[in-house]
């Protein structure tokens, strides 16, 4: 069975940022069900989420919140899957704040953490783990991962050439 990653946020207005994580798992292939479920306002339908999520087929949770940002550490602490916190940028410290309730996690809690707003690397991540076992999803990342190569290697060719007319 190819495991799907969920893709839940503590609220629909974190879904700017997290439609870079949707759009990535989608240029991948890989299933994904979006979700807004919160720590707060829907603890019990957090836990109850996070302790069925395996059974559901689920592979990889990326929870993305702003603020407090405590939703990948609830759901972390009722699932034995791998959880990937994506905090948001927030008006009040720009995301610090997110980003360190993440990070700070106790000691047999863990929740992976990527950059503020990195939805994209959340995916990607995400990506990785599920290709531990779906050797045709590591082809897709490895073609990926050489396209940004090319991608690279053509804007250093471009800026060489650049500075020889400077």
């Amino acid at each position: 069975m190819k495991r799907k990653v969920a893709v839940i946020m503590g609220s629909d207005s974190d879904l700017s940022v997290v439609s870079g994580a949707i759009r990535q798992l989608k240029e991948f292939g890989i299933p994904f069900e979006a979700r807004v479920i919160s720590a707060h306002r829907t603890p019990a339908e957090a836990g109850a989420f996070a302790r069925g999520a395996a059974d559901a087929g689920f592979g990889v949770i990326i929870a993305a919140a702003g603020k407090a940002a405590h939703l990948g550490g609830v759901i972390a602490a009722y699932t034995t899957l791998p959880v990937i916190g994506l905090p948001i940028k927030s008006s009040t410290l720009d995301g610090l704040d997110s980003l360190l309730s993440i990070v700070q996690m106790p000691p047999g809690v863990p929740v992976a953490t990527v950059a503020i707003d990195g939805a994209q690397n959340a995916a990607i991540l995400a990506a990785q783990i599920l290709a531990l076992s779906d050797a045709a999803l590591a082809k897709t990342l490895a073609a990926h991962k050489a396209v940004m190569t090319e991608k690279a290697l053509e804007k250093d060719r471009k800026l060489q050439a650049e500075a020889e007319n400077l």
